[in-house]
């Protein structure tokens, strides 16, 4: 997520992939230049304390018309086999997701951002300009406690930025679900896009 692209990415199939993606120009890059001797894991946290405190830049993702939409995308996108959902969270600038994919995450990914960057900027009635930025951050799942360390991390991650006293109580998050049926999640979301 700094200047530089961490490639190449490598995919192995069956296995469960936490995934951050954030707003084109919520980072600048002299702002998240982290020390060469961080490890991957210390400069996402880095990274991802920065978004959660940043005060400038764009916050897209604060208005409800635009996390709507990627939660709807990211609902859709299981319900239409591309993964399986675990956890989520749309913050100001940035998304986190837990998931299984089913297809190519550069396919997944490709198709989830181009259609949320191209709604998004049509109901911000922006055009032609970058809404996501293009790299990713990646962490392949190593075992249970990893994933439940990481469903845990993306729910709280409100909490954490001091925008919700309880993981339930945020709005944009799989966190909010816990005592629904995901139908029922699922339908919710539906609704709220046709309002």
């Amino acid at each position: 997520m700094s200047s530089h692209r961490r490639l190449p990415h490598i995919y192995p199939e069956g296995r469960w992939l936490f995934l951050t993606w954030h707003l084109h120009g919520a980072l600048r890059p002299a702002q998240f230049q982290p020390p060469d001797k961080l490890s991957s894991g210390g400069a996402f946290l880095l990274m991802d304390r920065q978004l959660d405190s940043a005060t400038t830049g764009p916050m897209f993702l604060r208005q409800d018309v635009i996390a709507a939409l990627v939660e709807r995308s990211l609902l859709w996108c299981e319900e239409a086999g591309n993964y399986d959902l675990a956890s989520y969270v749309i913050m100001a600038n940035h998304v986190h997701v837990l998931l299984l994919p089913k297809i190519p995450v550069s396919a997944l990914m490709k198709s989830l951002k181009g259609y949320t960057s191209r709604e998004a900027n049509k109901l911000l009635n922006r055009t032609g300009e970058q809404f996501w930025q293009k790299e990713s951050y990646d962490h392949w799942v190593r075992n249970r406690l990893d994933f439940e360390r990481i469903k845990n991390y993306i729910e709280n991650n409100p909490v954490k930025a001091g925008l919700a006293t309880s993981p339930e109580d945020y709005r944009w998050s799989s966190a909010r679900h816990v005592d629904t049926n995901v139908d029922a999640a699922r339908l919710e979301a539906r609704a709220t896009s046709n309002s």
